[in-house]
């Protein structure tokens, strides 16, 4: 369970998990594309501005992505758009494939600076390749409809453009081994998640630590943990159960979760060793 129920980013059943319309998102997007068009300007134009890639502004005219807090305050600037966007934006509370209790972390990871992931359930969404994710989402209980599987993948995949869309973000995971050696969905699906982790590994602001299978001391026997930084330098924390969720601001227990954090950094393997771990359980299948 992970990134909002279950592996599912927050997508589960239940507790308002359930996948929602994206009309106030397609709505936000008719009103920053008719403010653009006003100012005669092309998407090619537009982005470099507000300083966001042209499939990103793309995708949120389109109603595709929710957009970011500094997106809406450049293109209101840009735009001239009299508060209109800024008003459009307040009625932004849905997400579609993401749960309401996750929304809020969700569009945090939008902005931060630093993305901390500890995991020992199952492989984090940011991690995640299409066919691990949703044999994650054929298994769920109650089963899930098409269409709330294929509204899951969709915000699964929407998220995991931010490693390349936020490349001055800092990510660090720290995974336990037996979530590979589990096999999910068979060896085939598991070849495949072990080259894409590698893969990604090799960004620049990416670091993926292994927790080894035998480790005498561990500081996450409490559960998984995820550590963000605001453009304002603040450390929040989220922590999840099944069906729920826990955003934490407090900063006594966001300095506690720092700590096992920092420590489990220590007890993990090394980058290269982790990554020297992954590639001996990729040649093993």
């Amino acid at each position: 369970m992970t990134d909002g129920t279950g592996g599912f980013d927050g997508a589960g059943p239940g507790s308002g998990g359930e996948p929602e319309s994206s009309d106030s998102l397609k709505g936000f997007g008719e009103v920053v594309k008719a403010f653009r068009k006003r100012a005669r300007l092309t998407q090619e134009q537009f982005a470099p501005q507000v300083r966001y890639s042209v499939p990103t502004v793309a995708s949120i005219e389109q109603g595709r992505r929710f957009p970011p807090t500094d997106f809406i305050e450049r293109a209101e600037e840009v735009l001239d758009a009299f508060g209109a966007l800024r008003g459009a934006a307040r009625h932004l509370s849905r997400r579609p494939g993401l749960a309401s209790w996750f929304r809020q972390w969700a569009k945090l990871e939008t902005e931060a600076l630093s993305l901390y992931t500890y995991e020992c359930r199952v492989v984090p969404g940011l991690l995640q390749t299409e066919a691990y994710a949703r044999t994650l989402f054929l298994n769920h209980l109650p089963p899930f409809n098409d269409d709330q599987i294929e509204a899951q993948w969709a915000a699964r995949a929407e998220r995991q453009r931010l490693f390349r869309e936020r490349p001055n973000t800092a990510f660090s995971f720290i995974l336990e081994e037996h979530l590979f050696l589990r096999q999910t969905g068979g060896v085939g699906i598991t070849r495949g998640l072990l080259d894409h982790v590698l893969e990604v590994a090799q960004l620049r602001n990416v670091e993926v630590q292994i927790m080894p299978l035998v480790r005498e001391t561990h500081a996450g026997p409490d559960g998984p943990m995820q550590l963000l930084e605001t453009p304002d330098n603040r450390w929040l924390g989220y922590c999840e159960g099944q069906e729920s969720g826990q955003f934490i601001s407090d900063s006594k227990i966001v300095s506690k979760l720092q700590m096992r954090y920092a420590r489990m950094r220590s007890q993990a393997l090394s980058l290269d060793d982790s990554l020297g771990l992954l590639q001996q359980m990729r040649g093993a299948l």
